[in-house]
């Protein structure tokens, strides 16, 4: 757990005693009238893991923006290495040492992990790449960050954990010595999560400052060394991680206590609304089989990447398996075919909202309409019939945007799920399959999504969870299925389970 002390008593890289690498003073930020940073001040040492908290919406990406030169603040001061920097933008930024390593990686998928590592600084003589020399050196960088990943590997083969390393990697090997993390172990297993934060501690013995974005409280807590907390645009409190516990970490950030128990639920029902059988996908997949009744939430919990990760292609109909059975209320539903899905009664809601389950750039209210039969038919665009049919619907879900119908993009982690989650359940499934609902959205967003599934259940709805979250998996669920290697290797009631024993199963006994 941090120590709690002074970060800036550590001077790996030379700077005076007590100097911060980064000062940020009454930094502010508007977009359309709407204030997104009011007066923020922060503080930045080399060779500490700055953690920075809050709600979606409380201003985090926002003052990134800034740091990194993508918007220019309205007002207040940005000094690097104690100079004042005037009209910051993405080229300075990184010229002064500024990275930032984004939740969707930014890697070539097509190119090697040395060509990534290297990206824009390949050795040359002449007009031909030394080859040799970027593997050598891209190897260099790596294990230079206690990094074993075969350079030859296409970033595209990596997990999600690797390519996130790959990208520090590259970002250092450039200079960086502000590195700004942001959801680095989101939907990652317990083992690939702690990889992450071993690398992280690497950096910052070797002198990095990093900003450290995450909505996993325990993980803030046992990693970082200090914590500053914004909520609507503000700094509500900064200090020492030491100073926080869990509780008041969570009243900073929310303003006030937030509790997701356990719901009391009306019994599931007798009859079937969900089956599955043999699935195989000659993948990820092998023999996977699973009911589920009417009312009941069944989850699905694997490492990261396992079989959960393929089940939204299969079961949406995006992909056809080599074989198995889909049922739904009874009826058999075609694999591969994405109308036969959703014409059977079956919603499947994926986790990558950004790629696959909304259209960034088109309205608030036009994506909660989008799966509506009818308007997805004529695309009926007067502005307040529109605003008529997503009010209801914008209430129920709670889905607040800061002015008007802004695009969806411009939302909050946290309304952009439920945007997602309106935009399928308001269509009365008779079953449905929830990839990740809650990935990368804040403490008070997770527990309003866990409201809506519960009462979706309540509704008679057989509920499929593919979580990695044993914790949303014991808040959730009545039964789990655990799988292993695309294999179902274990089923329990998680009445009858704790949540330690539950990771055991799953994880192989790593609990974060």
């Amino acid at each position: 757990m941090p120590t709690g002390e002074e970060p800036a008593e550590r001077d790996p890289q030379g700077t005076a005693p007590g100097a911060p690498v980064l000062r940020v003073r009454g930094v502010t930020k508007s977009f359309g009238g709407a204030a997104a940073l009011k007066g923020v001040d922060l503080d930045l040492y080399p060779g500490e893991i700055h953690a920075l908290m809050g709600m979606n919406g409380a201003g985090k990406s926002t003052l990134v923006q800034v740091l990194s030169g993508v918007h220019q603040a309205d007002g207040g001061t940005v000094e690097v290495g104690g100079h004042v920097e005037h009209g910051m933008t993405v080229r300075r930024a990184r010229r002064l040492g500024i990275a930032s390593v984004p939740q969707r990686r930014e890697l070539a998928m097509g190119l090697t992990v040395a060509e990534n590592v290297l990206l824009g600084d390949l050795p040359t003589r002449g007009r031909a790449v030394r080859w040799k020399a970027v593997r050598d050196e891209a190897r260099e960088a790596l294990h230079a960050l206690g990094i074993d990943i075969d350079v030859t590997r296409t970033a595209g083969s990596l997990t999600v954990a690797e390519q996130t390393m790959v990208e520090v990697a590259r970002e250092v090997r450039r200079g960086g010595r502000i590195l700004i993390l942001d959801e680095p172990t989101a939907c990652l297993s317990a083992e690939a999560a702690q990889q992450i934060r071993t690398l992280v501690r690497t950096l910052r013995d070797e002198g990095v400052a990093v900003v450290y974005i995450s909505h996993y409280i325990d993980e803030v807590m046992a990693v970082a060394d200090r914590v500053t907390v914004l909520r609507d645009g503000a700094v509500v409190q900064s200090a020492p991680a030491a100073e926080f516990d869990a509780g008041g970490l969570v009243r900073a950030m929310v303003g006030r206590d937030v509790v997701s128990r356990r719901a009391e639920r009306p019994g599931p029902k007798d009859e079937t609304g969900l089956a599955v059988r043999g699935l195989t996908d000659g993948r990820a997949i092998r023999d996977f089989s699973v009911d589920v009744r009417k009312g009941e939430i069944v989850a699905v919990l694997g490492p990261a990447g396992d079989a959960q990760s393929r089940l939204f292609d299969l079961l949406s109909g995006r992909r056809r398996p080599e074989h198995g059975e889909l049922h739904v209320d009874g009826v058999p539903v075609p694999f591969g075919r994405v109308r036969a899905s959703l014409a059977g009664g079956l919603r499947c809601v994926t986790g990558d909202r950004r790629a696959l389950g909304l259209v960034q750039e088109l309205s608030v209210d036009e994506n909660l309409m989008l799966a509506g039969d009818r308007f997805a038919r004529r695309r009926l665009h007067r502005r307040g019939h529109l605003a008529r049919r997503a009010a209801p619907l914008r209430r129920t879900y709670g889905v607040v945007s800061l002015a008007g119908n802004p695009p969806v993009g411009a939302l909050s982690g946290g309304n952009q799920q439920k945007v997602l989650l309106a935009k399928w359940l308001q269509t009365e499934p008779v079953a449905c399959f929830l990839e990740d609902p809650t990935n990368g959205v804040d403490i008070a967003a997770m527990a309003d999504i866990h409201t809506l599934v519960d009462e979706l259940a309540s509704r008679g709805v057989a509920v499929l969870l593919a979580s990695s979250s044993p914790e949303e998996v014991m808040r959730l669920a009545d039964r789990v299925v655990v799988v292993s290697a695309g294999r179902t290797v274990a089923e329990h009631d998680t009445t009858a389970i704790t949540r330690d024993e539950l990771v055991a199963t799953a994880l192989g006994g790593q609990a974060q």
